[in-house]
């Protein structure tokens, strides 16, 4: 793909970066749907998110093509992208699926072996977690980098499977939050969820040091190389939000 420099030189584009920046898009756009930033039903025109979000309309579309395929949008040839509506049923439904998908990633990571950079890298990214957790503190800023750093532990092993239709999959069931408490703000959840759940804390939840935990856990289970311990430790990582979501949202 080519384009041209402002004295009119061709130069090609670098398919990496388009790639990034079309994943960036992704990110962003998942993120305004799943969060009610933008309403279910809404039509998603390509120039206005390009011109909001300050790219070009090219990765606005390849976005919206994947969100498509996702599931988060629906596509018609009158209408065009619109949001389509998310219920606490699909959440549970993408969190079992991904249990499975998650899962699979650890074994197949395993089998097909670590180098010792990504493991150092994935055991790096447990401690900066670890870090955040003892110090106690929580706010949103401290959420959206704790559950960054989450988004990245998981993607390390997800690569490592070096399972590109497996990393498609999981992308696929992502319609719920790692970028926060799905709980607290996801409204598709959160409608059924009583108020004191959609707080926020002022020190670190509960159900985040747990999560920790697990991570840790998956951590030392790759690290000896351990498939199964692996397999079983991420399902039940996985499965642990659809519990607590289950729990709190039939508590009235």
């Amino acid at each position: 793909m080519a384009g041209q420099t402002n004295d009119g030189a061709e130069v090609l584009a670098d398919p990496q970066h388009a790639e990034m920046t079309t994943h960036t898009v992704l990110r962003k756009v998942r993120e305004l749907i799943v969060t009610g930033k933008i309403a279910p039903e809404t039509r998603l025109r390509a120039e206005a998110l390009a011109e909001q979000l300050e790219v070009s309309r090219t990765p606005v579309r390849s976005a919206l093509a994947l969100l498509s395929a996702e599931g988060l949008v629906n596509y018609s040839v009158n209408r065009g992208y619109t949001v389509r509506p998310v219920t606490i049923r699909d959440i549970f439904d993408a969190i079992d699926v991904r249990a499975t998908l998650e899962a699979l990633a650890c074994q197949q990571s395993v089998e097909r072996g670590w180098s010792e950079a990504d493991l150092e890298k994935l055991a790096g990214l447990a401690q900066q977690s670890r870090a955040i957790v003892d110090k106690g503190e929580w706010s949103e800023n401290t959420e959206r980098e704790w559950y960054e750093i989450n988004r990245q532990f998981h993607r390390s092993i997800h690569r490592a499977a070096q399972n590109a239709v497996l990393r498609n999959a999981i992308r696929m069931t992502l319609i719920y939050p790692v970028l926060g408490d799905v709980a607290r703000i996801c409204p598709s959840v959160a409608a059924h969820v009583p108020q004191r759940f959609r707080q926020l804390a002022a020190t670190v939840p509960e159900h985040i040091r747990e999560s920790q935990l697990d991570h840790e856990k998956v951590l030392q289970a790759i690290q000896a190389a351990d498939g199964n311990e692996a397999v079983r430790l991420m399902s039940a990582h996985v499965l642990a939000t659809k519990t607590r979501l289950h729990a709190i949202a039939t508590l009235r």
